[in-house]
């Protein structure tokens, strides 16, 4: 969504602006340094766009994601006049929670944020908070795309079934990325994920891909081989 002078400078430093709403008392929203923000703006990747600019600068094979998400939002937030939160800094924030408030969203079968655009093609990278309301349009909000979806092929596309109606089996699927028989999984990415219908022209390209299942199994490796030695 462009026309708007900060989701402008958003789509330029190569995020998708994805929702936003005025926080409200019980959101769960820090105070910005200059009070109680009037506008919290998320923002991240949809498609493979945000990845292609961290591959060009930056070894995706040896540099963070989180640290360059880091560097370029720090500097985009100053660049807007806002402060700027992190989904990966500690304690975690309720970015799901912010995602239903700034109608960018719904919980998928998967557990997963499913957006009505981007299908499950994204992922939220920071919240942009100002201290003065900067006029951005209002959203219209939109039914979740699961809804209407015949057959949930994204509940059944996982060979070893790690999602159910009781939640996820991470060490199910962390047990099979670490197999030979993973290998479609690493290279091309999650199945159940490529079996959504929705946003299909923002899927990720299969560097993108390969690098989150990698560091989700770098994750996940690291958990598994440690409950192994308790």
């Amino acid at each position: 969504m462009t026309g708007h002078p900060i989701l402008e400078r958003v789509g330029e430093a190569g995020f998708a602006a994805l929702g936003w709403f005025k926080p409200e008392n019980g959101d769960g929203v820090p105070q910005s340094p200059g009070g109680s923000p009037q506008a919290v703006l998320l923002i991240g990747n949809a498609g493979p766009g945000m990845f292609g600019r961290f591959a060009g600068e930056r070894d995706p094979l040896k540099d963070s994601l989180d640290d360059w998400t880091r560097a370029v939002v720090d500097r985009l937030a100053e660049r807007c006049q806002a402060s700027a939160l992190y989904p990966f800094d500690k304690p975690p924030l309720p970015f799901l929670t912010w995602a239903r408030r700034a109608q960018c969203g719904h919980l998928s079968p998967l557990g997963l944020n499913i957006h009505p655009v981007y299908g499950l093609w994204h992922a939220f990278r920071a919240a942009l908070l100002f201290d003065q309301d900067p006029g951005l349009p209002a959203i219209a909000a939109a039914p979740s795309p699961c809804d209407s979806c015949i057959g949930k092929p994204c509940l059944t596309a996982c060979p070893v079934g790690a999602f159910a109606p009781d939640g996820y089996d991470a060490a199910a699927c962390a047990e099979h990325l670490m197999a030979p028989a993973g290998g479609e999984c690493m290279d091309g990415g999650c199945l159940a994920r490529r079996a959504c219908p929705v946003g299909t022209a923002y899927r990720y390209a299969p560097d993108q891909m390969r690098f989150h299942m990698v560091a989700f199994r770098r994750a996940r490796g690291f958990s598994l081989e440690h409950s192994r030695k308790i």
